[in-house]
């Protein structure tokens, strides 16, 4: 019984090294009210996280430019640099690309979320917000963020026509052309390419990019399509297979003979 007993204790303790590898991180909040930074961080220091907070994008960046974090939670509206500028700066960064990042944002300014995650943010939550809700997103955020050092599907490669797809390597080419996509956008791009023709619902495209989350935001769904369209087009002008289907979803062209 003894020695089974320490089988047990070994793979207990295995299992919590593995656990914590996922969900203990260094997180940064980056928000002008100090009330705010404060509830977030009781409630994720809770979780065991390692929290850094930052009065305005200013002092972040500043931080950041020595060493990122493992996840962003990012006001929009903030003195000396603002969220917006915050998040793209961050992306610029060596790895900030597959970066995690969560905005904040007031419920009644939907612009801002769209200006979010158009310029870079993975997901957003709206003040006044629920802290389970909150900490729900940021652990489906981390654990996003850990599939980009290990295959995300099949760790197969995909091909359609002029674009290739390397799950296990992180990779996306179209004609030969390196995009720089982050996870969220990868996990889109594969399930939309997975069938072309077929049309994807905001829904089924936003499950597919956030599996993990139990709140997922359908209508982000049209900004992380437009950001991702962009990078493509930026890298061929004539760029025209990923269609909009009016009321419907989104699809990848389907290839003509």
């Amino acid at each position: 019984m003894r020695q089974n007993s320490g089988f047990f204790h070994k793979r207990l303790e295995s299992a919590c090294k593995s656990c914590y590898t996922v969900f203990m991180s260094r997180i940064a909040v980056v928000d002008d009210e100090k009330s705010i930074r404060e509830i977030i961080r009781i409630a994720l220091e809770k979780d065991g996280h390692c929290i850094d907070e930052y009065p305005d994008g200013l002092a972040a960046w500043q931080r950041f430019q020595k060493e990122l974090p493992d996840i962003i939670i990012l006001d929009i509206t903030m003195p000396r640099m603002d969220g917006l500028e915050l998040c793209r700066k961050a992306r610029s960064l060596p790895s900030g690309e597959k970066l995690p990042i969560i905005f904040l944002s007031s419920r009644d300014e939907e612009i801002d979320r769209v200006l979010g995650l158009e310029s870079g943010g993975d997901d957003y939550v709206c003040k006044p917000f629920s802290l389970r809700e909150l900490t729900a997103r940021v652990h489906a955020a981390l654990r996003r963020g850990k599939t980009s050092e290990k295959p995300i599907g099949s760790g197969q490669v995909l091909l359609r026509g002029n674009l290739i797809i390397d799950e296990e390597r992180f990779c996306v080419f179209w004609k030969q052309t390196a995009i720089d996509v982050t996870v969220t956008e990868l996990r889109i791009l594969t399930s939309i390419t997975s069938k072309p023709g077929v049309i994807k619902t905001r829904q089924q495209i936003m499950s597919a990019a956030f599996p993990e989350d139990n709140y997922p935001n359908d209508r982000a769904a049209d900004s992380h399509i437009k950001r991702l369209r962009k990078k493509f087009t930026d890298a061929d002008p004539s760029f025209a297979e990923l269609e909009s289907i009016y009321g419907l979803g989104y699809r990848w062209r389907e290839e003509t003979l």
